[in-house]
């Protein structure tokens, strides 16, 4: 069953519907007045490095509805790290990686969270928070791994790999991670791996992740032919150029990338390790390969590093905008459901990896 059946069939059966329990707000006004202007100054000064100032009246409106209305629905805005930084810095109140989102969606009071990422995103926070409702401005925001694969397929994989632990990337669906032992996240799928008492193990979907844990590990790595859309897109070649270019470029790039390319980066690791290692070391110049927005984010709040872009998008990230929250606010539109057949298997395995000791 795919998303769009997933969600019809059980919007169909599952009421009182987000919009009749919380009711519809009415829209407000998005003229850009004085007030508004100066509510919105300190935020303006966040993102003035990416949105021209002849800009923001147009941006300035929409987030400050927003962020009124969050208050008035009594909701949190959990933010990807590839969001945009009007999103990431101007209306959102928790950001990370998937693992942060993941953790700090258990820890959260509010009864609405909206999801500013993919829908696998919004899934494993509803997963974590069954009781509260979780919204996504966008179901239509996938993920090309999460496609990849079907919990048919990793059924199958069981089958014939009979008593292989299954280590499931947590860029799927709630249909895979049913079928699943632990999920991992790119920054603690080594410590997954090495928890599992077995000298083979299912690491999928991510062919590439997979790939380059299996460098770092014994154990025998089983993989399946999925890749990320942006990451699947760099090669070794295009970073030599940079290098080449100019030698003193520190090259960082994450593990959904080729092999190849990793082998050329100074750095590889999560996102959240990639945010860190350049808190840490400060490095003049640095290029991150991996989606461009997180670079801008970054830039935001680290002054006196050069950030190289080779700017490679996520278009399924790109579908979150500020119209689309304000109106996921308004209407209660866009709720995410989990089937309950398959929401209890799939809560354990991510429920193992929130609570793996590293």
């Amino acid at each position: 069953m795919t998303i769009a059946q997933n969600q019809a069939a059980l919007g169909a059966s599952a009421l009182p519907t987000a919009a009749e329990r919380f009711g519809i707000l009415e829209r407000p006004d998005l003229t850009f007045t004085p007030e508004i202007a100066r509510e919105t100054a300190d935020l303006y000064e966040r993102v003035k490095a990416f949105i021209p100032a002849f800009e923001w009246p147009v941006y300035a409106p929409y987030v400050h509805a927003i962020n009124r209305l969050k208050k008035e629905r009594g909701a949190v805005i959990l933010a990807h790290n590839y969001q945009t930084p009007d999103i990431f810095h101007c209306v959102a109140d928790i950001v990370g990686d998937s693992l942060q989102l993941a953790r700090d969606a258990t820890t959260v009071d509010a009864e609405i969270i909206v999801q500013c990422g993919v829908h696998f995103m919004a899934e494993t926070s509803k997963l974590l928070n069954p009781d509260k409702t979780v919204l996504i401005p966008d179901a239509k925001a996938g993920c090309s791994l999460s496609e990849s694969i079907t919990g048919a397929d990793v059924r199958l994989l069981k089958e014939r790999y009979p008593g292989v632990p299954v280590v499931t990337y947590v860029n799927t669906s709630a249909d895979v991670k049913a079928e699943t032992d632990i999920c991992c996240t790119s920054s603690n799928v080594l410590a997954v791996v090495e928890s599992l008492d077995s000298d083979t193990v299912l690491c999928i979907p991510d062919e590439y992740l997979a790939m380059n844990v299996a460098k770092q590990t014994k154990k025998k790595i089983l993989t399946w032919k999925g890749h990320c859309e942006v990451h699947e897109r760099f090669t070794a070649a295009e970073l030599l150029a940079y290098k080449e270019a100019d030698p003193t470029i520190e090259i960082i790039g994450h593990p959904e990338c080729h092999p190849d390319v990793i082998a050329v980066c100074d750095f590889a690791g999560s996102t959240s390790g990639m945010i860190n290692y350049v808190k840490d070391k400060r490095p003049a110049r640095v290029l991150l390969v991996t989606e461009c927005s997180m670079a801008s984010n970054i830039q935001a709040e680290i002054k006196g590093v050069d950030f190289i872009k080779p700017c490679n998008l996520c278009p399924h990230m790109k579908r979150i905008t500020l119209p689309k929250i304000l109106d996921s606010l308004l209407y209660m539109t866009q709720e995410v459901l989990v089937d309950p057949a398959i929401a209890g298997r799939a809560r354990l395995a991510v429920e193992r990896m929130v609570n793996l000791k590293q």
